[in-house]
């Protein structure tokens, strides 16, 4: 039987069926409800209780998780639930933008309603396994105090500030570290194989490397950005825009297309131009900012 307090989980697409999973492992009477009713069966099966609306989902429990596909999507849900939901603490586990976490926050906070967003660090899979963590924000600190131990148990739990918009800004600057990664392994793959070399044999050496620059160049790059001291004497942004030609060079020789990489090479040379080709790479953080 149930012995921690009742959550609700609107939405049951892989992450949300994850996370009322992991409520009811961790002992949580679960309320589920989605749009398709049919989602709710696996977790029925588990010991969760279906609901048959919204509305009847949020005034079974104090908690109520929100993960959708957009945060569109989380407006016109909840819009219609204000009064059911007056009183409540909703958490948005919906990716989205800092400026629809705050705008939610604002329609929340008009309604009597606490709002906490949310950034799920994890895959579904990883959801209640060492590693996986979730980042918070939201203006109610003590509602998130309130609440921690219950969020705890879908992963490990990280407050990240005041600013509803906070766990949303943290939550696609990492996933846009990730990204960037994505594209620099889809290139290096690539180019790997336009000779026909087999990508497990190149993996280990690629993530060995990955991993050996990673450590240097993020806190490093960290570091200058924040003391304002982006000489070095290591790998100058003029060296390296000489040596991008290589790359480019290489890329069209082997019948790859250049579009990855195009954009660096000309944010490289509008470091050089503007008088920063004696700085580190730190410094093309800088240029990306549209003033």
């Amino acid at each position: 039987m149930p012995t921690q307090s009742p959550v609700t989980v609107l939405g049951l697409g892989l992450m949300g069926s994850a996370l009322a999973a992991a409520l009811l492992k961790a002992g949580h009477a679960t309320t589920v409800w989605n749009r398709t009713a049919a989602k709710t069966g696996p977790l029925a099966a588990q010991g969760a209780t279906p609901a048959v609306t919204a509305k009847d989902a949020i005034e079974a429990a104090p908690l109520v998780i929100v993960c959708l596909t957009t945060n569109d999507n989380v407006r016109a849900l909840l819009e219609p639930e204000a009064t059911a939901l007056k009183g409540r603490t909703v958490v948005n586990l919906t990716n989205g933008s800092p400026a629809q976490a705050r705008e939610l926050a604002d329609w929340a906070a008009a309604h009597g309603i606490t709002y906490i967003d949310g950034g799920i660090m994890a895959v579904p899979q990883m959801i209640a396994t060492p590693g996986a963590y979730i980042l918070y924000s939201g203006r109610d600190e003590a509602a998130f105090a309130t609440h921690r131990e219950t969020l705890s148990a879908l992963a490990d739990t990280k407050w990240v500030g005041t600013d509803p918009g906070l766990a949303a800004l943290y939550d696609l600057s990492l996933l846009t570290g990730m990204y960037g990664m994505v594209m620099g392994v889809s290139q290096a793959y690539a180019l790997i194989g336009s000779e026909g070399i087999p990508a497990r044999e190149f993996a280990p050496l690629l993530t060995d490397f990955i991993v050996a620059m990673t450590h240097g160049l993020v806190p490093g790059g960290a570091e200058a950005l924040d003391s304002g001291r982006h000489l070095t004497d290591v790998s100058n942004l003029a060296m390296n825009r000489q040596a991008f030609a290589n790359f480019t060079s290489a890329f069209n020789e082997q019948g790859l297309r250049t579009d990855l990489f195009d954009p660096l090479q000309d944010l490289l040379d509008r470091a050089v131009e503007q008088g920063h080709g004696a700085d580190g790479l730190s410094r093309l953080a800088l240029l990306l900012k549209k003033d």
